[in-house]
């Protein structure tokens, strides 16, 4: 904590905390003229034969693409496409990927939420050399229908990996999906700065550029939705689509908003809720997901816009220019096709139940600060906390600092039990909850099936590979 606070000061007497000081971002790229509409990511083809067998092949590797204003940015990409191909699987599926690192740097492919062996979890502890290959195997477990995703999670080089390009959708389906036939869109929200060369601008942490990503996490002042800016989506009034959405930022907090649309939320990171809830907003920190049920209530002809509101997740001293404006993501236009007649939604989805909490091994407390979870530094040959398999803990995250910390827990999904000691409405899987500055989150887990060394950490890109990860030994 004594190191936290010094650096915090020693950082507040420098030229990072001078405003006349501060880089100034580029000017925002001007709005494309016409809205192309929005593409799909591809979908990674099924090279097995056998039944309910998915084999992939996927590499990662330099790529040139077009991001910005017809220029050439060098990024890194799976399977040469930002973002990477969707692997599309189903509860049960024994799933093979077939993974080579074509980078000039270690990598790893961390399939972020999903419940899976520690040596196929992706984590710092099993890094792929540059030139290497490896390959993952695990089955799909049954309940964890959802979205989710892939992304690189090597020790200290997360944040540029996925700056670059490096991250890819997951979506796993149920048999008995009660939503199944619901036109779906995949939506992946990234940012990314650039500098006046179209690369991007991935600054030294010495820089002051650097100095103040290292606090608030790389943002960027373009934003993308599957790597397109402003992209259009078609409706037909009256018509509902699936909205699979998926924050992919390295720090952006996303408050996704359709003004004159009240929004039906129906899942979260680990799948469906048990009830649909009907919002105006829904707040999506850095690697969250959300399900979104889009009713078209508008009427033939009209255009609506997906945006993102202002939300302060920042400390005072390095909030960004422009923080408090609404960015517009997408534009949704609506046919004009009469309207159709509305279709029934079911108000159950799936039945969850609460995990038992008479029966808890321990409650532990995890303290947030800027750059240490408990007053420590990440360090790859400590083990912070350990757990006994099978058990079911509590867990207790305090927010101690004026910024919100995203956190998320590797191998096993929980249940969020209150914000402040006022209890959730109804329980839900995650694998990832923001805990807003100076505020408490409390959740419960159970440590089922597999044993080993897990990561905790901040989703705050910068964050996690500055320090703010600590491991958990399930034994």
């Amino acid at each position: 904590m004594t190191v936290a606070v010094a650096t915090l000061l020693a950082l507040a007497g420098s030229s990072v905390f001078q405003g006349a000081a501060l880089p100034q971002p580029r000017a925002a790229t001007p709005p494309v003229a016409v809205y192309d509409a929005l593409r799909a990511p591809g979908t990674l083809p099924n090279r097995s034969h056998e039944p309910r067998t998915v084999e992939v092949e996927i590499t990662a590797a330099p790529v040139q693409v077009s991001l910005i204003d017809g220029a050439t940015t060098e990024a890194w990409a799976y399977n040469g496409a930002v973002p990477g191909p969707t692997l599309d699987v189903r509860e049960g599926d024994r799933v093979v990927v077939r993974f080579r690192n074509a980078l000039p740097e270690e990598t790893t492919v961390h399939w972020h939420g999903l419940h899976v062996p520690f040596a196929m979890d992706g984590s710092p502890f099993h890094p792929v050399a540059a030139g290497a290959e490896a390959t993952f195997e695990f089955t799909v477990p049954y309940g964890s229908a959802g979205t989710y995703w892939y992304h690189p999670h090597p020790h200290h080089r997360t944040r540029y990996q996925v700056a670059k390009g490096l991250y890819g959708a997951l979506v796993v389906r149920a048999a008995d999906d009660p939503l199944a036939g619901i036109e779906e869109k995949l939506i992946i929200l990234s940012d990314a700065r650039f500098l006046p060369d179209a690369s991007v601008d991935l600054p030294a942490r010495t820089t002051p550029q650097g100095r103040i990503d290292f606090e608030n996490g790389w943002e960027g002042d373009v934003l993308f939705v599957n790597a397109q800016r402003a992209p259009s989506i078609e409706v037909r009034a009256g018509t509902v689509q699936r909205w699979r959405i998926i924050n992919a930022s390295a720090a952006r907090v996303y408050r996704l908003a359709i003004p004159g649309h009240r929004l039906l939320h129906v899942g979260s990171d680990g799948g469906l809720f048990e009830h649909p809830v009907e919002t105006d907003d829904i707040l999506l920190a850095s690697s969250e997901r959300a399900e979104v049920l889009v009713r078209a209530t508008g009427a033939p002809g009209d255009v609506a816009t997906l945006q993102s509101l202002p939300y302060d997740r920042y400390i005072p001293q390095t909030r960004p220019p422009g923080w408090e404006q609404t960015r517009d993501l997408l534009t949704i236009r609506y046919t004009d096709e009469p309207a159709a007649s509305p279709a029934a939604l079911p108000t159950t989805l799936r039945r969850i139940e609460w995990l038992d909490t008479t029966q808890v091994a321990t409650t532990r407390t995890i303290a947030m600060t800027q750059g240490f979870l408990n007053g420590r530094v990440m360090d790859l040959a400590r083990v912070d906390e350990q757990a006994t398999l099978g058990a079911t803990e509590i867990w207790r995250l305090e927010n101690l600092v004026g910024m919100d910390h995203p956190f998320h827990l590797h191998g096993f999904q929980f249940q969020v039990l209150d914000r402040n000691g006022v209890p959730v409405d109804q329980p839900r899987w995650e694998d990832t909850v923001n805990v807003p500055k100076h505020e408490t989150v409390r959740f419960v887990v159970r440590f089922t099936d597999f044993a080993g060394k897990w990561m905790f950490h901040c989703h705050i890109l910068d964050h996690e590979e500055n320090g703010m990860m600590g491991i958990l030994e399930v034994r």
